[in-house]
C-alpha cells in the first residue's frame, strides 16, 4: 500500500512525500500586490510539505480583488518572488504558484476597475476591501476581446512564475472565481461558443490551460478545481456533467496533476449535499489526484493507502502548523489557528507558530 510520507512525481516535480501546502490567502503583500521579506519565512517554514501550492496570485490588476494580496502580472512582483521561491528551495522544498483571476469576486475600490465574469453576474456576499467589506458590483460579461486578452496575462503569469523561481503553477479554476464561474450553469449565462452546453462551459478551461502548457510545459502545470456545492454563490445543476469531461479534457492536456476541493455536508469550511465527484473523476483522470477538505490524518493516510487518491492538500492546519508533515508523521498534536491573523499584516499569527517539541 501506498503511504501518504513516501515520495510522489507531480509532473517534472518530485516531492518528497504526499502532503501538499494547500493555497492559503494570507494578505501579507503591499498594497500595491507586491510580496513582501515576511513571506520569505513563513514559506521556508513549510517546506517539509512534498509541494507547496503559494498562495493565490493574481495574473493582473484587474483580476486581484483581496487587499494586500500579491500578484505575478509585473517585473517588480517578479524580484520580489525571487527570494521567497529560493528560501524555500534552501529548505528542501518545492513551490508552485496558483494562478489567480478572481472575476465578479472584487470590488471597483480594489482594482480601480469594474468586476468581470463571463455573464452579468453578482457576488452573492460583502467583499473585502481596503475599507472593509462592501456590497458587490454586478459583473461586465466578457467579450471575446477580454478574453484573448485575459488568455495574455495567463501566459505572461505563467512565464513570469518561472522567472520568479516558482517549480511550476496550479491554475486556480475553483472556489466560484473566474474559471469556475465559467463552468458552472449557475452563473454561466452566455449564449456563444462559451455557455450552454458543458462542452462549451469548459472551453474556456481548456483555453487557458492550454495557453499555460504552450507556455511552460504541462509537466509544470496544475489545475484546482470545486466540483461540488456552492462556492461563493457559484454552483452547477448537475456537476457530473460538467467536471467530469473537464478532469478527462485535463487528464488528455497530460497536466502535471490535479487538486480537488470537495466539501461535504458537515463540512467546516463551506458545506454541501451535492455528491464528491473525486470517484468519477478518477475513473477518466489518470495522472496524480489530490483531494483537499477537512482531512483528518487517518483519512487521508486510508484515503493514499487505499489508492482514492494519490495525495492529500491541507489547508489551515498549515497556517498554524509549519511542521505540519513532521506532527502528522509522529501523530503529534497541532497547534490551533487564530482566525484574526488570517489576513492581517504582520508576523503575528503567520510566522510565531511554535514548533513541536
Amino acid at each position: 500500500m501506498t503511504s501518504l510520507f513516501e515520495p510522489i512525481e507531480l509532473g517534472s516535480i518530485y516531492a518528497k512525500n504526499r502532503i501538499l501546502m494547500a493555497p492559503l490567502t494570507r494578505a501579507r503583500g503591499t498594497r500595491d500586490h507586491v510580496p513582501t521579506p515576511i513571506m520569505a519565512e513563513y514559506y521556508a517554514q513549510r517546506a517539509g510539505a512534498g509541494l507547496i501550492i503559494s498562495e493565490a496570485t493574481g495574473i493582473s490588476r484587474e483580476g486581484l480583488g483581496w487587499p494586500y494580496a500579491p500578484g505575478l502580472w509585473s517585473q517588480e512582483q517578479v524580484e520580489a518572488w525571487k527570494p521567497i521561491t529560493a528560501a524555500v528551495h534552501a529548505k528542501g522544498g518545492k513551490i508552485v504558484a496558483q494562478l489567480w483571476h478572481m472575476g465578479r469576486m472584487v470590488h471597483s475600490s480594489v482594482t480601480g476597475q469594474q468586476p468581470v465574469s463571463c455573464s452579468a453576474t453578482k457576488a452573492p456576499e460583502a467583499l473585502h476591501t481596503y475599507d472593509g467589506k462592501q456590497a458587490p458590483e454586478v459583473a461586465r460579461p466578457l467579450t471575446k476581446e477580454d478574453i484573448a486578452r485575459i488568455l495574455n496575462e495567463y501566459e505572461n503569469a505563467a512565464r513570469n512564475a518561472l522567472q520568479a523561481g516558482f517549480d511550476g503553477v496550479q491554475i486556480h479554476a475553483a472556489n466560484g472565481y473566474l474559471v469556475d464561474e465559467f463552468l458552472r450553469d449557475g452563473t454561466n449565462h452566455r449564449s456563444d461558443e462559451y455557455g450552454g452546453s458543458p462542452e462549451n462551459r469548459i472551453r474556456f478551461l481548456r483555453e487557458v490551460t492550454e495557453r499555460v502548457i504552450a507556455t511552460i510545459g504541462a509537466d509544470k502545470t496544475s489545475v484546482r478545481l470545486s466540483p461540488n456545492g456552492d462556492t461563493q454563490g457559484c454552483i452547477d445543476s448537475h456537476p457530473e456533467q460538467v467536471f467530469v469531461p473537464a478532469a478527462k479534457l485535463l487528464n488528455d492536456l497530460d497536466i502535471a496533476f490535479l487538486e480537488l476541493r470537495e466539501p461535504g455536508p458537515n463540512g467546516t469550511f463551506g458545506k454541501t449535499d451535492q455528491p464528491k465527484l473525486h470517484g468519477p473523476i478518477r475513473e477518466v483522470f489518470k495522472k496524480p489526484l489530490v483531494l483537499n477538505q477537512d482531512y483528518t490524518r487517518e483519512e487521508a493516510i486510508e484515503t493514499v493507502a487505499t489508492g482514492v487518491a494519490d495525495a492529500i492538500a491541507f489547508g489551515r492546519p498549515f497556517l498554524a502548523n509549519p511542521d505540519l508533515v513532521r506532527r502528522l508523521e509522529d501523530n503529534l498534536p497541532l497547534n490551533k489557528d487564530d482566525i484574526r491573523t488570517w489576513y492581517s499584516q504582520g508576523a503575528e499569527g503567520y510566522t510565531d507558530y511554535p514548533l513541536a517539541r
